[in-house]
């Protein structure tokens, strides 16, 4: 948590102390339970009460922090069950982004994506976090373009910030990454390349009912 990586005067302040705070929490820096205390925060980080609390309030709004009465903020403490009911709703919701992005994309947006799978060879398969973060981004990012639907995509953007720890696990494991390369090329070739609207839902959903396997089993451990 060192003030090095602070750049005064590049961002907001509470834009860099928000992303610094995110990635200390999914980087595992601080676990599921542990308390944030402002002062600590302010020590750690150099800046003052009133940023501190704007970060742990967009924290908050991620789902990645949640404030316990008379004990204040701690990095949210979730239950199987809630996982479990989180990737239920991401199951359906990407299941119809793959089979409207079938009816709605452009040839364009289509070339696109299957331009982006033969790139990810080399930054998601054999890629670095971060790499494999911004391959993930761009990848969801054309088949929400194709899908054409922003009130759908809002959605996902919401279940996506809820779940952000959980598809940290997936990048830092290179078993896993394997796994998602594998899948995504199944979306691609239903999607983009078939054109069938039945089998990218069930190849999107086939992706997220795996994701959702691996976020109980690490988030246990991380628990433990």
């Amino acid at each position: 948590m060192s003030t090095s990586r602070l750049t005064r005067h590049a961002a907001p302040l509470r834009q860099q102390i928000t992303r610094l705070l995110r990635e200390d929490i999914l980087s595992g820096a601080f676990q599921p339970g542990d308390a944030l205390r402002e002062s600590g925060l302010c020590e750690a980080y150099e800046v003052s009460r009133t940023v501190v609390r704007e970060a742990l309030r967009q924290l908050e709004a991620e789902r990645l922090v949640t404030v316990v009465a008379h004990h204040g903020p701690v990095v949210t403490v979730l239950t199987p069950q809630d996982i479990e009911q989180i990737y239920e709703v991401r199951r359906a919701l990407e299941g119809l982004v793959g089979e409207l992005f079938v009816a709605r994309a452009s040839e364009q947006v289509k070339s696109e994506l299957q331009a982006l799978l033969i790139e990810m060879e080399t930054t998601y398969l054999r890629g670095t976090i971060k790499t494999r973060e911004e391959a993930n981004e761009r990848f969801y990012g054309l088949l929400l373009e194709g899908a054409g639907n922003p009130v759908l995509a809002e959605d996902v953007a919401r279940v996506h910030a809820r779940v952000q720890i959980f598809r940290r696990y997936a990048f830092m494991d290179d078993q896993r990454a394997r796994i998602s390369f594998e899948e995504f090329g199944r979306i691609v070739e239903a999607a983009a390349v078939v054109c069938d609207a039945a089998a990218a839902r069930a190849a999107c959903e086939h992706h997220v009912f795996g994701a959702a396997a691996l976020a109980v089993d690490e988030y246990r451990r991380r628990l433990a």
